[in-house]
């Protein structure tokens, strides 16, 4: 199983604590390939070509350590699915491989699953509405929301 290859993030690279293990996750559940190895200290990954859109590296490291709760950092990054069905085939990839969501919402202009990698770190995969859907307040500046992301509905893209 690979990405979708119209799947982007502009470039993210991460410390992580083993390199195989986030290999599961990253490329056996996200679907993104291998493009590149630095020795056996850093793996470099991506969709549709590129050089690469995710690095992992255990230069701190192996074994190291997520930063701790409540301290400046890292947030989530987000990864842009070029259409629902995408996205609901990788939903459907996680719950089959029983991979825990820390949520999911609507957020008006887009779709977004939230989950962790094995090492912590915040990940958000999503997929824009189109623009013609957002809601535009008077003074032009789009009206995001947070409300509940019908899993079952966004799912169904499956069978069509």
């Amino acid at each position: 199983m690979k990405a979708h290859p119209e799947t982007t993030i502009g470039h993210v690279h991460l410390t992580v604590a083993d390199l195989e293990r986030s290999l599961g996750f990253y490329r056996d559940l996200l679907g993104f390939t291998v493009t590149a190895r630095y020795g056996d200290s850093a793996v470099f990954l991506a969709a549709g070509g590129y050089h690469h859109h995710i690095g992992l590296n255990t230069w701190a490291g192996r074994g190291v350590t997520p930063p701790p709760k409540g301290h400046s950092g890292l947030f989530h990054f987000a990864i842009l699915y070029p259409t629902r069905r995408e996205l609901a085939a990788t939903l459907k990839r996680l719950l089959d491989a029983k991979y825990p969501l820390t949520g999911v919402a609507d957020h008006g202009v887009s779709e977004a699953l939230y989950l962790n990698d094995p090492d912590e770190i915040g990940v958000e995969l999503y997929v824009d509405r189109p623009k013609s859907e957002w809601k535009v307040a008077n003074d032009g500046q789009v009206e995001m929301v947070t409300e509940p992301l019908d899993v079952n509905n966004l799912l169904r893209e499956l069978e069509r």
